[in-house]
């Protein structure tokens, strides 16, 4: 939770740090908050919340930016590190009574200088759709609470389309909206569309069109947040159960499951390239997972707290394809075959994330950045690199080949590459047998090893003949997934096996703990630690944060990567704008004498 105040730990905020691309600083004169600059008294408010958008306007200063405090929306123009913010002059500003704002997105397809279309959800659970240049409402959605009464958690414009949109809510329930569609007078009627494990699609039913059109239920408890791949064609949601689950939204299938070390999840980003999907939350964790192996390949702990935002970092992130086509889709038209719906999908970046497979070549050279901040005030930067993502490959000097369950008495302090799942299925399994559409070739049946191409021998290697033991007990538990109920918290063991800071000279790998935990989940399905999607804490690589500074005296609720700067919020309502090394320029020195003492007081 949030630090407490005290002399020492005024000195502890930081209003800058050094990363290898050189010194990012804190700019006092481009903080945002409200008018007054006072703090906001964040008990029992729901998170602040930021969404930017760019209207291409002529004067070259296109960027706007919306935040939630309490009650309040705000819309200004967002000047960033060129010209210091002007608070007295927002856009719009909108005071709801009843109610509080709790997320927004703009649609960034339509929006132009004279108007922008943004939703806001609400902790009523309605969902109203505002244009703050027009100053205008057009619509409001469950407005009557009818299609659902719990506090709406996401909302996000559907990627590529003018009027869809998806709204997840703490029910558990996602629902997808058309803007051009009303919600009607009478609570919904529903129709069962797909069921699969731990998750139901619903259709509406009635004579007419009407919203919602889809509803999805997912998991047990709230469904924290969601995120669309960069190609829109797959979904991450992460809940209050402790599980991440990955679909392919236009077929409404489920692609790939993971569970937390313990604790619901609240957090979920995609990588540029939609090959890695990052997820933080309750454990004090940032977990990443490989799309394509469906599978673990890292934690980060740096973290005191509650992991609330994670981000890649679009700027910084760097990959050199040996196939320069691997990012550069092509544009074709969208054939949907949900188009009863209303999807209006003009044009599509065709993806080749369902094109890849096991024999796919390396990069050249990669770096992904990602960010978190918590509720321990901390912002935390981490390099996903090279060794993590291709361990068996002879990539640094410094790092062996470790079989998989061979991990013998590892020397203090080096990071042994260990990987139990790299020959294994994804651990979701179809309840209908069908294959997934997209990734046949990586059907559950052969080895999802796009990155270690030896890891099946290995396997087998050092698991003394023990692989075929593990690909039937993760079979038979594939095949069992469906009918299990993993929320059972009271019974969550591994809870007194957390430590707040693991010690890498500390961990055992015992090969048949490993075994006997995957074959009792068979019968125990509340206890996931040590399986395919729960891997245990020495199973896999444990990253330490690049850079871990405490910035504010409450806890972080955002983290947004612009190309100029890094843009951060705590829970008192003041956003702040880090320049990027060479970015703050002259307005440093021209503003620094009237700027605002302080950042966050």
């Amino acid at each position: 939770m949030a630090a407490e105040g005290g002399g020492k730990e005024m000195n502890e905020i930081k209003t800058q740090f050094t990363t290898r691309e050189g010194v990012y600083k804190l700019l006092t004169h481009s903080e945002y908050s409200r008018p007054n600059r006072v703090p906001f008294n964040s008990q029992g408010s729901n998170p602040v919340k930021v969404s930017f958008v760019n209207v291409n306007d002529q004067s070259g200063n296109g960027d706007r930016i919306c935040f939630n405090v309490g009650r309040e929306l705000y819309f200004y123009i967002y000047k960033g590190v060129r010209k210091a913010a002007d608070l007295s002059k927002p856009i719009d500003k909108r005071i709801y009574k009843g109610t509080q704002p709790t997320c927004h997105d703009f649609n960034h397809l339509t929006a132009t200088a004279e108007s922008v279309s943004l939703l806001v959800g609400f902790s009523a659970g309605q969902v109203q759709l505002i244009d703050p240049i027009k100053k205008e409402t057009s619509k409001l959605f469950n407005e009557e609470r009818l299609i659902d009464k719990s506090r709406v958690t996401c909302v996000k414009w559907v990627p590529g389309s003018e009027s869809l949109f998806l709204v997840s809510h703490a029910s558990g329930n996602m629902y997808l909206y058309n803007v051009e569609h009303t919600c009607g007078t009478t609570a919904p009627h529903y129709q069962l569309l797909k069921q699969g494990e731990n998750y139901s699609v619903h259709t509406c039913k009635s004579k007419s069109t009407r919203n919602p059109l889809l509803k999805w239920t997912v998991g047990d408890g709230a469904l924290n947040e969601f995120a669309f791949s960069p190609d829109g064609k797959f979904l991450a949601c992460v809940s209050q159960d402790g599980f991440l689950r990955v679909f392919n939204f236009d077929a409404v299938e489920l692609h790939g499951v993971m569970k937390s070390y313990f604790g619901g999840l609240l957090c979920v980003c995609w990588s540029p390239d939609g090959k890695y999907i990052v997820a933080g939350g309750e454990d004090d964790l940032v977990t990443v997972w490989s799309f394509l192996d469906c599978r673990v390949i890292a934690r980060g702990h740096g973290h005191k707290s509650w992991v609330s935002v994670v981000a890649f970092d679009h700027y910084t992130t760097s990959v050199e394809e040996s196939d320069p086509t691997e990012f550069s889709g092509s544009d074709e038209d969208f054939q949907d075959q949900m188009i009863h719906f209303g999807r209006d999908r003009a044009d599509s970046t065709r993806s080749r994330l369902s094109k890849r497979n096991s024999t796919d070549s390396r990069p050249a050279s990669v770096t992904y950045r990602f960010g978190s901040v918590g509720q321990d005030t901390q912002l935390c930067l981490w390099d996903l690199t090279e060794d993590i993502l291709f361990p068996h490959l002879p990539l640094s000097r410094t790092r062996t080949h470790t079989n998989v369950m061979n991990a013998a008495s590892p020397a203090a302090g080096a990071a042994v590459i260990t990987n139990t799942s790299s020959s294994t299925t994804n651990g979701n399994g179809n309840a209908g047998g069908a294959t997934l559409p997209g990734v046949n070739a990586l059907s559950t049946a052969l080895p999802r090893s796009n990155s270690l191409p030896h890891s099946a021998n290995n396997t087998n290697k050092a698991g003394g003949g023990g692989g075929g033991i593990m690909d039937s007990a993760i079979a038979t538990g594939v095949s069992k997934f469906a009918t299990l109920s993993l929320h059972d918290r009271k019974e969550r063991h591994h809870e007194k096996d957390h430590k707040r800071n693991h010690s890498m000279g500390h961990i055992s790998s015992k090969s048949s703990d490993k075994l006997n935990l995957l074959s009792r989940t068979k019968t125990d399905p509340a206890k996931t630690l040590g399986t395919l999607l729960c891997p245990r804490m020495e199973d896999v690589p444990l990253l330490e944060p690049l850079i871990c500074k405490k910035i504010a005296h409450e806890r972080l609720t955002v983290l947004i990567f612009l190309e100029d700067c890094l843009v951060t919020a705590c829970q008192e309502g003041f956003i702040c704008t880090w320049a990027r090394p060479g970015k703050v320029g002259l307005l440093s020195s021209q503003n620094q004498a009237s700027s605002p003492s302080g950042t966050v007081v």
